[in-house]
């Protein structure tokens, strides 16, 4: 059975679609991804494009509200920026909730002078999220084991 995964972000728009397209791609046989935000915005474009350029298309994928999920039973809640993890909401049933922070590609390229200069930021941000998922499963199995100590 699959474990679900929930990848939580403020605006949904970037980095949490960006970790539930590399679970999907990498870990489709033990997670069931999903992402949605606090406060939901438009996919962001260029994070289709830096996905795309890994061979993952989620232009079709669209910003959920966190609230629309709170009924469904997670085992993991992921929080991938600050934001999310002040405001994350208490899931019910067993979900464990994680955090691990990302930078903002949207605010590190607001100051970019090109697109490919803003690319930059979203690539980098997007090889950090997709080096974390790939590690997913070793990072769940050592969550339990401390949990199970406890």
């Amino acid at each position: 059975m699959k474990q679900a995964v929930l990848f939580l972000c403020t605006g949904n728009s970037c980095r949490s679609q960006m970790a539930e397209g590399f679970t999907r791609q990498l870990h489709s046989e033990r997670f069931a991804a999903f992402s949605a935000g606090t406060a939901p915005q438009a996919l962001n474009p260029l994070a289709v494009r830096a996905m795309a350029e890994k061979g993952i298309d989620i232009s079709a994928n669209e910003s959920t509200h966190v609230r629309d999920l709170l009924d469904t039973e997670f085992d993991y809640v992921i929080t991938v920026c600050d934001g999310a993890a002040e405001n994350c909401p208490v899931f019910p049933g067993k979900a464990t909730v994680l955090h691990h922070g990302f930078e903002d590609p949207p605010k590190r390229a607001q100051y970019a002078q090109t697109e490919e200069e803003a690319m930059a930021h979203y690539r980098r941000v997007r090889d950090e999220i997709e080096s974390f998922v790939r590690e997913l499963p070793r990072t769940v199995t050592e969550l339990a084991r401390k949990h199970q100590a406890q």
